[in-house]
């Protein structure tokens, strides 16, 4: 047994972006039905917590009662109103918008990215980070389906304001006619712990000296989900309790097997 070596990294982590596109392209084609079955049982995964969600979704006055109390907590631990990270971008169309966009377009985009290159190159740190990412995303459910929360964007009353239905775009319809998500599932934030997740195993995996920008990335985020009146403060401190918490009970982050150490070059 070996200590999980967080700095290993091979030609890739410095090669041009085209020639990393085209490595990786060739693994794909090389790979092909591998990446078939991950594709299948990360869309499968995906669909079972998209159903779980929908289980909660009736839970309107619950939402709306759960998310006064939290409002209530955050005022007790003296927290940063989140209305006050939110007037940074209202008044500002351009930003409001650039927000928006990247609440609606990146937490995906970002995650498929990161989990290909995983695959392609440092596939010790692609199942450590689908695992995490597995756990993180199930305990979310739990919670989803325990306690309904609704967004900041849906309590005017308390100063907030629906960035998206401002300015757009909006990724989500008025709730009482939206049946393909469930908008009362803000606690955790699973924007803010894929973005954390995704950042922290991509650091690992590559010795690239720009690697530390890439927590430019769960940043950005935490602020997207702020400003654009999605989450509370404390749904991003959850997601990031849950992932901490997976990441210590998974065997592969003290004692991974010597066969998947990736060696350096």
């Amino acid at each position: 047994m070996v200590a999980l070596d967080l700095d290993g990294a091979g030609p890739a982590a410095h090669a041009p972006v085209g020639g990393v596109i085209r490595r990786t392209w060739i693994a794909v084609r090389g790979r092909g039905w591998e990446a078939l079955g991950q594709l299948a049982l990360i869309t499968a995964l995906y669909l079972v917590y998209r159903a779980g969600r929908l289980m909660a979704a009736g839970e309107q006055v619950r939402a709306f009662e759960n998310a006064r109390s939290l409002i209530s907590w955050e005022n007790s631990l003296q927290l940063l109103d989140e209305t006050r990270v939110q007037s940074i971008f209202l008044g500002h169309e351009f930003l409001a918008k650039s927000a928006n966009i990247y609440y609606a377009t990146a937490h995906f985009t970002v995650a498929v990215a990161a989990l290909v290159w995983l695959w392609a190159y440092r596939p010790t740190y692609y199942r450590l980070t689908r695992n995490l990412m597995v756990a993180l995303t199930a305990a979310a459910l739990l919670l989803h389906v325990l306690m309904p929360i609704a967004p900041p964007r849906m309590l005017p009353e308390y100063g907030f304001v629906d960035l998206a239905a401002r300015y757009g775009p909006s990724v989500y319809g008025p709730p009482e006619t939206d049946h393909l998500s469930n908008q009362f599932a803000a606690m955790p934030s699973l924007h803010v712990g894929w973005a954390m997740l995704l950042a922290v195993a991509l650091i690992a995996a590559t010795r690239a000296p720009w690697r530390w920008l890439l927590l430019a990335h769960p940043a950005i985020t935490l602020l997207v989900v702020i400003g654009t009146g999605n989450h509370y403060w404390l749904d991003a401190m959850a997601a990031t309790t849950l992932l901490s918490v997976a990441a210590l009970l998974h065997p592969a982050v003290l004692a991974p097997r010597e066969s998947d150490v990736q060696p350096e070059t």
